[in-house]
């Protein structure tokens, strides 16, 4: 008896994305997944790094940190001098600097989308009470409440006259 596979993970065979417009798309997603790995990588273990890829469109994309020089310093084990290591320490304090901006930025997206979620639940119970509150007014409410509405259609269409003389009228096909 075969068992089906359900929950945990899977090893998915990595195989080449047929479909263009789908390798692109999948191209970018990663690029940018491999740029914030990269980027905390070098944040939590003080290292330096170089990565260089062409995209499917042949556009060459890099992360390097703290410089080109000092990752290929590095990489072929020549001494690096006093300037370049300056230059790496700046660019260190700069990655990570733009690093707890990022972090920052995307805490106060968090925080404004939730705000805006609570202000649209916020905004669905009020049009919703207030339809209810209509629903409980009595007899006497009832009335006092059609005589405010007729009061306000009066106003209306007596300063109609005067917008519509003081701007120029729509057309007579226009959806009013």
């Amino acid at each position: 008896m075969e068992r089906k596979k359900t929950a945990g993970r899977r090893k998915i065979p990595l195989v080449k994305i047929e479909k263009d417009a789908d390798r692109y798309s999948t191209f970018s997603k990663r690029l940018t997944g491999l740029y914030k790995k990269a980027s905390e990588l070098v944040r939590e273990n003080d290292v330096d790094l170089g990565i260089i890829l062409t995209s499917p469109t042949d556009k060459t994309y890099a992360f390097v940190h703290p410089t080109s020089n000092a990752v290929i310093d590095c990489f072929m084990n020549l001494k690096i001098d006093f300037d370049d290591q300056i230059i790496a320490e700046n660019s260190r304090n700069k990655v990570n600097q733009l690093n707890d901006w990022l972090n920052e930025l995307d805490k106060r997206e968090e925080i404004a989308k939730e705000k805006l979620l609570a202000l649209n639940e916020m905004n669905k119970t009020r049009e919703k009470n207030r339809w209810e509150s209509i629903d409980q007014l009595n007899a006497n409410e009832i009335i006092k409440f059609q005589a405010w509405l007729d009061v306000g259609e009066f106003m209306l269409k007596d300063q109609l006259p005067e917008v519509s003389s003081s701007s120029q009228s729509p057309p007579e096909d226009a959806n009013i």
